[in-house]
């Protein structure tokens, strides 16, 4: 009964108006709509330029906001429509390979930045606002870690840090890796929000301006890795090519390039192993070889391998891959990683989507992997925004590690890049017949960036809240009638 008398409702109308910031009062319907209207456009801006890339902050800022919707499903339902749409957005290519099917996939990847939002929105509303600022960017990294690493559908496009893959100073930063990139950003959103008031709304354009100017810094120079070791490099896009077209490919990127003491082909270059003439023709011409095929593994199985041929037409090494790609037909996961004791030291090799994946990349690392190459199978028809996105995974993860890669594409985009994350030589897409060649410096170690410990450690936290929601449920008590009539 206190609180329907004129002192209680004055108490609880000047509890509210000393509330510490704006960002802690609820949104009205409008407003939450809005704000995810600049959630969307925020996000994909950020991807036209490195100039607008700063706006990633203003995204996951707004992400941020939708905490503070009228209810648990406004915040839901509104942060999977900006995940949703997003995804349809950049993905629209998933519409080309899986049909109608695309549109649950994008559903899908909506879903974990609903759920970044609803277990923000929970933690708030059991532990305070505080909890659930500095719980933030933990919830978001191991979210963010475990659609991309751990679970089926596996998938780690859309991460920020291939905002940067054009400039790669940034993942490289202190070692933070990708994951580690989004951490910073989404901590850095947090300790703006933790000063409330005006400096809140100064500080938060100031960091999107910080990231937008440091994505546009250009590491100078080409550098030295520290190695003595390095090798000439040539590869030749191709899709689905006889074994009479890759011969006279050989043949003509030997001409090109005599210097060339590795030729590359793209990811499933032949449909089964090596055929007998790409042998001799290896043994012939002193060539070393590696290439995309299939191991048969039984009736109606095989691993997606890459067979590497010796000078003298032998297979010294293959390896097949690690994660196939999920709704595919990619035959089976390979039981082993090994890396390639070649004549110019250790070299890994990713093929396609493994490169995607840290935890297949970081076991490469561990065995001391000063290179990594990658044969890789992106149709023409998949368009060029899916090759465009695909060419971001190579500098990103060049620069986290400290090796260099050399990625040849089946129809674009093929790089070299260095161990510093610059690409210094690309072949286009569409480029059938499209020839890369280079000279790459091989490191003399790669390392892990420290988001390798971070990231699962942000996944522990995550599990932890969900299971401690879940098990001991907080219903939102409802606005004061003083409060109501305010709004």
């Amino acid at each position: 009964m206190g609180n329907s008398s004129p002192e209680g409702e004055s108490q609880t109308q000047s509890n509210y108006e000393t509330m510490p910031s704006p960002l802690f009062n609820n949104l009205s319907k409008q407003t939450t709509l809005k704000l995810a209207f600049v959630a969307v456009v925020a996000f994909q801006l950020s991807y036209l330029s490195n100039f607008l890339s700063g706006l990633m902050v203003v995204y996951l800022g707004a992400l941020l906001w939708l905490v503070f919707a009228p209810s648990f499903r406004w915040s839901f339902y509104t942060a999977l429509a900006v995940g949703t749409v997003n995804a349809a957005i950049q993905m629209g290519f998933f519409w080309r390979i899986f049909s109608g099917a695309a549109i649950l996939l994008w559903i899908i990847l909506g879903f974990w930045i609903a759920s970044f939002v609803l277990l923000a929105r929970g933690v708030k509303v059991r532990f305070g606002d505080k909890a659930f600022l500095w719980a933030a960017p933990f919830l978001w990294t191991g979210l963010e870690y475990f659609r991309s690493e751990l679970y089926y559908l596996r998938f780690s496009w859309g991460n920020e840090a291939y905002l940067f893959a054009h400039s790669a100073r940034i993942p490289a930063f202190l070692g933070l890796g990708m994951y580690g990139v989004g951490f910073c950003i989404m901590l850095g959103i947090v300790c703006a929000a933790s000063l409330g008031g005006k400096r809140m709304w100064i500080t938060i354009p100031i960091l999107a301006a910080m990231l937008s100017l440091l994505s546009r810094v250009q590491p100078s120079g080409v550098g030295s890795t520290g190695s003595k070791d390095s090798l000439e490099v040539a590869g030749i896009q191709r899709e689905f090519p006889s074994v009479g077209e890759t011969l006279v490919d050989l043949e003509e990127l030997s001409k090109a390039h005599p210097e060339a003491q590795l030729l590359v082909l793209s990811e499933y270059a032949t449909d089964g192993e090596p055929a007998r003439q790409v042998k001799s023709w290896c043994r012939r011409r002193h060539k070393f070889l590696i290439l995309g095929g299939k191991d048969p593994a039984g009736a109606d199985q095989f691993y997606d391998t890459v067979f590497v041929m010796d000078d003298h037409g032998e297979v010294v090494f293959k390896q097949a891959k690690a994660i196939p790609l999920p709704l595919f037909k990619d035959g089976l996961p390979a039981l082993r990683q090994k890396v390639w004791n070649s004549p110019w030291g250790r070299i890994g090799i990713c093929i396609c989507y493994d490169l995607s994946h840290t935890r297949v990349t970081d076991e490469l690392i561990r065995q001391g992997a000063r290179m990594i190459i990658q044969p890789t199978m992106d149709l023409e028809v998949w368009g060029k925004a899916q090759h465009e996105l695909h060419a971001m995974v190579a500098p990103i993860r060049a620069a986290e590690y400290g090796v260099p890669i050399f990625r040849v594409a089946s129809s674009g985009i093929s790089q070299i890049v260095n161990c510093r994350g610059q690409v210094t030589a690309s072949a286009p897409m569409p480029g059938d017949g499209s020839v890369i060649h280079g000279r790459i410096e091989l490191a003399s170690a790669g390392h892990l960036p420290a988001d390798r410990w971070l990231a699962p450690f942000s996944v522990c936290i995550t599990l932890f809240l969900t299971a401690f929601l879940i098990l001991e449920p907080t219903v939102e008590s409802p606005k004061p009638k003083i409060y109501q009539e305010t709004k």
